[in-house]
């Protein structure tokens, strides 16, 4: 069955166009209401969102739908999408919602559930429910004596600034280094700050002013330039930008040179294999992971395990194999000894834990491999499909006789924009920004 408004990371869009109306929104946290309705119990959904302006339109919305189910809401305000996770276990819900884009323009928005255990929703669950939302959603309506209510939880913040600290070491601090953190005026623009700094850190932050329209506009993950200046700036100790909803982290050393995703699941993987914690010999990542990170591990007797684009697949494969360390090169990572979903903060704190024990500075300690050479371009299509095209074919197949084993080659649709991602890696990087090249502009003359 063909998904009509789910993707990759739930639903996502531009904010009210096409299925991202509050209507919709509206019938969604009804149909989502009553697939979790289960047993005699009272129902609750916890509802948590982002810094964006539109929050405030699918925020009541949903909750709208979810009362009328016969849920109770309980509603966090500007949170991470992991504390999400974390307070519908904690609570002992139901349901999770976020709203958020994650790291998407603030004209976009979108809605992320996490069933009773914390997990992500399966695909099998999320065609359920889009497919109670266009057929007969309102027969789900109860009696007015079974609405639920609406309520908001003031401590949501604390209750996630102490689960985060907690993953440190107890009696390791943070003091003596300086950390600059770019919460990109999104979900983390109070908690991040605040973790850190009670963790013993001296903390420049940045991003910390949301207006509701500037989140992750020249900064977060997205844009890690004003971190790195930051860092040199102030001569700290390392950097820390988290994207809008801080389920995702990129990192700079006290240079100001970038560390993405890659680096940092090498960092966490070799380390929790010397301490004997790490599960499963190895790490889950995915197609998009750099062939030097492959090498690596697998030079120390670790295996590197690719998914599909997703952290949802990554963790999928994780709970499957008992491994618990996973995430992608744009900086999800997920740490199942800690949370259920990628956690940008509790990622970054794992990391400087790792400095502070060493001694070395962020510049050597993150450094754990050389990188391949590899090249991602995006290609905008309005229709149609350009890959099926005999033209695109023979391009995509021509470039995989010539790297001929000594790279790869990975073509994609994105699950959340209309674009088509086209990445290859390999030692010689003159031929991979040529085959790069040729396969881009195959697209664009068929898109």
């Amino acid at each position: 069955m063909s998904r009509k408004y789910f993707g990759t990371d739930g639903m996502r869009g531009r904010v009210n166009e096409g299925f991202m109306t509050p209507d919709v929104a509206m019938r969604v946290g009804l149909a989502a209401g009553r697939s979790f309705i289960r047993g005699d119990h009272v129902h609750r959904v916890v509802i948590g969102k982002d810094t964006r302006r539109s929050g405030y339109m699918y925020e009541p919305a949903l909750a709208a739908g979810f009362v009328a189910a016969g849920m109770d809401v309980i509603m966090v305000g500007p949170m991470p999408t992991p504390a999400i996770a974390m307070l519908v276990k904690s609570l002992r819900a139901d349901l999770g919602v976020m709203i958020s884009a994650s790291h998407n323009p603030h004209y976009d928005n979108g809605i992320k559930f996490f069933g009773p255990d914390g997990f992500k929703l399966s695909d099998k669950k999320e065609l359920e429910i889009e497919h109670m939302v266009d057929n007969g959603v309102f027969d789900a309506l109860v009696p007015s004596e079974e609405l639920g209510r609406a309520t908001r939880l003031e401590d949501a913040s604390g209750r996630y600034v102490e689960f985060a600290k907690a993953t440190v070491p107890n009696g390791l601090t943070f003091e003596g280094l300086k950390i600059v953190v770019d919460c990109a005026n999104g979900a983390a623009y109070k908690v991040a700050p605040t973790v850190l700094w009670e963790l013993g850190a001296d903390v420049i932050s940045i991003g910390v002013s949301p207006n509701g329209f500037n989140i992750n506009d020249k900064c977060g993950s997205t844009h890690p330039q004003a971190m790195c200046e930051q860092v040199v700036a102030h001569g700290a100790d390392l950097g820390i930008a988290l994207d809008g909803d801080a389920d995702r982290l990129i990192l700079c050393d006290e240079r100001g040179q970038i560390v993405d995703g890659d680096q940092i699941m090498a960092l966490i993987t070799r380390n929790w294999h010397q301490r004997g914690v790490l599960r499963g010999g190895g790490l889950v990542t995915t197609v998009m992971s750099n062939l030097g990170l492959e090498r690596l591990l697998t030079g120390e007797g670790l295996s590197l395990v690719r998914t599909k684009v997703g952290d949802r697949y990554v963790v999928e494969h994780m709970r499957k194999t008992g491994m618990n360390v996973g995430g992608e090169q744009s900086g999800h990572i997920v740490l199942s000894d800690f949370a259920t979903t990628g956690d940008g903060l509790v990622a970054g704190l794992q990391v400087i834990t790792e400095i502070q024990q060493s001694g070395k500075p962020a510049s050597e300690a993150c450094r754990q491999f050389e990188p391949v050479p590899q090249l991602l371009k995006n290609v905008r299509y309005s229709g149609g499909d350009p890959l099926g095209t005999a033209s695109v074919k023979a391009s995509i197949e021509a470039a995989e006789q010539a790297l001929n084993g000594s790279g790869r080659l990975v073509i994609r649709k994105s699950g959340t924009e209309p674009l088509i991602r086209v990445m290859a890696e390999g030692d010689d990087e003159g031929k991979i920004t040529a085959l790069v090249d040729a396969i881009c502009s195959e697209i664009e003359a068929a898109a």
